[in-house]
């Protein structure tokens, strides 16, 4: 018994020292810390956990890890036994966690978040290098508070956007091309007063700094610039269909013609957009790209347009934009002689029949409208005072919105299209934030809803206002700019109107040109047309135009995507008022 005793001793002691030996370095290591290094990544290149990096290296606690930084490395001894059978060993990379990927998730956010690079990301989770998705389950470190040895996720925000700084990138740069200062960087991304820009820094900035950029998942990234790519010289023969009505004009009447030409009518709707078609050859000019246009004036007649199209020799055009009226669109793309023609249907929402080589250029009603439902569907807390107006052309619409939100209140308009006062009143509350959903396409209800829910704002009542479809009534001059911005007024379009502060050099080009600044359609016509040849110059031909993604021009957002034979643009914005500005906001 005695015997054992001092066996067990012994073997208890040997244990211990053995264990000492295992927890004791043998020897220390030097390390300065490179550019783009982190914790994380040096734990694994040295086979070390963080705890045992910041046990020898207690500054790397209070200042965190810094370039050009000294660090001692712990040396552990190796233990070597030898295996009388095989064992199996646990391949789990130490310091890691598994972690499941979450919707709209990318690489460079979930780096971003457990304070790693790419790279390093990718060498955790080789299964990952050619795509991520949502759900799978991946390998992260466990990140450990400086104070407190636990794990630790950090929350992504999405009321800021993200920007990541290019090589030989510094404060002035970024400022100029994003509109954030250093002071506002500095106090947003507290690590760059310790390491300093890096290229490969992905930083937080505010969530209404943008630039000139786009947003893609809260990354702020270049716009499509098929400018960009022109190489060489290229000639493009375009047919222009619009309704100049020349015949109805009293060129012998002075006054006749300028009362006419003053007023908005097909005559100066096609005249400003042919303006903008000009200005766009003429910008293209200037990159070496010579386009030719035949214009033929329809006078909105599809008699007319049938004598166009067998009178003429339409074997060198490159594509047809126009007519503008659908249903002589319609006609004009049922025409053998054309069929294989692009033709583009540049300015009505209304339905156009989806034929061989016909191009929608404008975004429909039905996808503002889903876009529209599914933004709501992910914004608006069921919790809220849910009010719905509709009038008695959108029952069907309302009738959807009940499906999303069943305890919502239906708020009717009377018969003349206006709103109740203490009807009003009376579904609004105090408790709760309100949130009303506008559909008509009438003035008068528009009017009188947007200025009654403007009046129940106070301190006390919260009131923002919605739309799933604003019509061409929302451009009336009598509406009230303030009211919609006083409500946040939220809705999808095909368009952004450009900003009321100064011109841009666009518009200053049109000024001097046309001798007044451009207006939606003028510039529309700039918009389409640019897009258009610079797709067909990038492309050799329009076949293929859903290869190219999404453009942004001056308002407009070209996104196409193919139905059988034919295109349709699915571009559009998010937007809200803001005061007197119309901003967009993240989809």
């Amino acid at each position: 018994m005695k015997k054992n005793n001092i066996l067990f001793g012994f073997l208890l002691v040997f244990g211990f020292y053995f264990s000492m030996a295992q927890e004791i370095p043998v020897k220390f290591i030097s390390h300065k810390v490179k550019k783009k290094e982190t914790v994380f990544g040096i734990t694994q290149t040295y086979n070390i956990s963080e705890a045992q990096l910041y046990e020898f290296n207690p500054l790397l606690k209070k200042v965190g890890l810094r370039r050009r930084m000294k660090l001692r490395i712990p040396v552990y001894a190796k233990v070597v036994e030898k295996a009388v059978t095989p064992i199996k060993v646990d391949k789990t990379p130490p310091n890691t966690r598994v972690y499941t990927v979450k919707p709209k998730e990318t690489k460079w956010r979930i780096a971003y978040n457990f304070k790693m690079t790419i790279p390093e990301l990718e060498a955790l989770n080789p299964h990952i290098k050619e795509w991520l998705q949502t759900g799978q389950e991946i390998r992260v470190p466990v990140l450990i508070s400086q104070t407190e040895s636990e794990t630790i996720e950090i929350p992504w925000d999405s009321n800021y956007n993200y920007y990541k700084v290019l090589p030989k990138e510094g404060y002035y740069r970024i400022e100029k091309k994003i509109r954030v200062s250093k002071k506002t960087l500095d106090s947003l991304n507290p690590n760059l007063l310790k390491l300093g820009l890096q290229a490969g820094m992905v930083l937080r900035v505010p969530g209404d700094a943008k630039g000139e950029f786009k947003i893609k998942d809260d990354l702020l990234v270049e716009r499509i610039s098929l400018l960009d790519s022109i190489k060489e010289a290229h000639e493009i023969e375009l047919a222009i269909f619009l309704p100049f009505k020349a015949k109805e004009i009293e060129f012998d009447s002075i006054e006749n013609t300028k009362r006419l030409l003053q007023s908005r009518n097909l005559h100066t709707l096609s005249a400003d957009f042919y303006s903008g078609v000009l200005l766009a050859a003429d910008t293209l000019r200037h990159y070496g790209v010579t386009v030719k246009l035949n214009v033929f004036d329809t006078q909105n007649s599809i008699a007319t347009v049938n004598e166009i199209v067998n009178s003429q020799d339409f074997s060198k055009t490159d594509a047809i934009i126009g007519p503008l009226i659908p249903s002589n669109f319609d006609y004009l793309s049922t025409q053998v002689k054309v069929s294989e023609i692009p033709k583009v249907a540049p300015l009505s929402t209304n339905p156009i029949a989806l034929r061989q080589a016909v191009f929608q250029s404008v975004t429909s009603k039905k996808i503002l409208r889903k876009r529209m439902f599914e933004y709501l569907d992910k914004t608006l807390n069921r919790e809220d005072n849910i009010v719905l107006v509709a009038d008695s052309l959108n029952r069907s619409v309302e009738k959807s919105l009940l499906e999303l939100f069943p305890n919502a209140t239906v708020l009717r308009p009377e018969k003349n299209n206006y709103l109740l006062p203490e009807l009003v009143d009376s579904l609004l509350v105090d408790s709760l934030p309100n949130k009303v959903i506008l559909e008509t396409q009438d003035f008068s209800l528009i009017s009188s809803a947007s200025s009654q829910m403007s009046a129940q704002q106070t301190d006390q009542r919260a009131v923002q206002l919605f739309t799933t479809y604003r019509s061409n009534a929302y451009e009336n001059t009598n509406l009230s700019l303030k009211q919609l911005g006083d409500l946040k007024f939220t809705y999808t379009a095909d368009r952004i109107p450009l900003k009321l502060e100064g011109y841009n050099s666009f518009q200053n080009q049109y000024i001097r040109t046309f001798g007044k600044p451009p207006d939606r359609f003028a510039i529309r016509g700039y918009d389409l047309t640019l897009d258009l040849i610079l797709r067909k110059v990038y492309l050799g031909d329009l076949k293929s135009i859903e290869q190219i993604g999404e453009t942004d021009y001056q308002e407009h957002r070209f996104l196409y995507q193919k139905q059988n034979k034919s295109f349709q643009n699915t571009g559009y914005y998010l937007l809200q008022h803001n005061d007197y500005e119309v901003v967009e906001l993240k989809k």
